[in-house]
């Protein structure tokens, strides 16, 4: 069933009172909110940080195994070629396999050299762990008592936000897509998140600026959709002035 227009603006001011509390609710929350994701993206963080640290240290305890074989192999040919000059034929052989030995010591020494550098950036690493690890467990402490503030300040208004979260919902199934969109484009841009407002002292209620009076006449009609043309919030009525009677002497 089509609804009127006075139907749908009834709709999107309820909402905008419904959202309105529920902005109420959650300002009291402050930062927090956003301090805990911020905490829980640093942690994250320094978490991958200390990741590639084990990782990187993993990679040298791999190439200190490898330059550990080259060593071994080295001393196995050592032993080999020293065998062999021991039944050279001639002067050249011998010259040949002792050029041999000194490649594979040359070979040793820089597989030393290789272990000594590896074992020194493990060191590094290490400390560079130990650090972040340190940083890590104080952010987790602080990460602890800003969830337990928050824990503390929702579960004092819970009950009353899921309660209008449902509410909401209600009014939100009664409203167009289109119309909805447009509401929550609205709000999104606005500072008070005011997108739904009435005329109060012949002014818009979210930017204060005046609306002129056969304005006021077709909002107050309600046969269509008018939105400031200072803001562009939507107009759901106007408020009449109340003027109290003077006391009769």
């Amino acid at each position: 069933m089509e609804r009127t227009v006075a139907q749908k603006l009834e709709a999107l001011l309820a909402l905008q009172q419904i959202d309105s509390n529920l902005d109420a609710i959650r300002k009291v929350r402050g930062d927090l909110p956003e301090e805990v994701m911020d905490l829980e993206d640093e942690i994250a963080g320094y978490e991958t940080r200390v990741g590639k640290f084990d990782k990187d240290i993993a990679g040298l305890e791999e190439e200190i195994t490898r330059n550990k074989q080259t060593k071994k192999d080295s001393e196995k040919l050592i032993n080999k070629y020293k065998d062999q000059q021991m039944n050279v034929r001639n002067n050249r052989e011998y010259d040949a396999i002792t050029k041999e030995i000194e490649l594979q010591t040359l070979e040793m020494e820089l597989a030393d050299k290789r272990i000594s550098e590896a074992n020194a950036r493990i060191l590094r690493k290490n400390d560079e762990i130990k650090g972040t690890q340190q940083i890590l467990a104080e952010r987790k402490k602080d990460l602890a008592i800003k969830n337990n503030e928050l824990s503390v300040i929702v579960s004092e208004s819970e009950d009353e936000e899921n309660k209008l979260i449902k509410e909401r919902e209600k009014f939100q199934v009664n409203i167009e897509d289109r119309l909805l969109k447009s509401y929550e484009k609205i709000r999104s841009n606005a500072m008070n998140g005011l997108a739904v407002v009435v005329v109060k002292r012949g002014a818009c209620g979210g930017c204060f600026n005046t609306v002129p009076p056969q304005r006021q006449a077709d909002i107050r009609d309600k046969k269509k959709i008018i939105v400031c043309e200072h803001c562009g919030r939507i107009f759901a009525d106007v408020e009449d002035i109340v003027v109290a009677e003077k006391p009769k002497r």
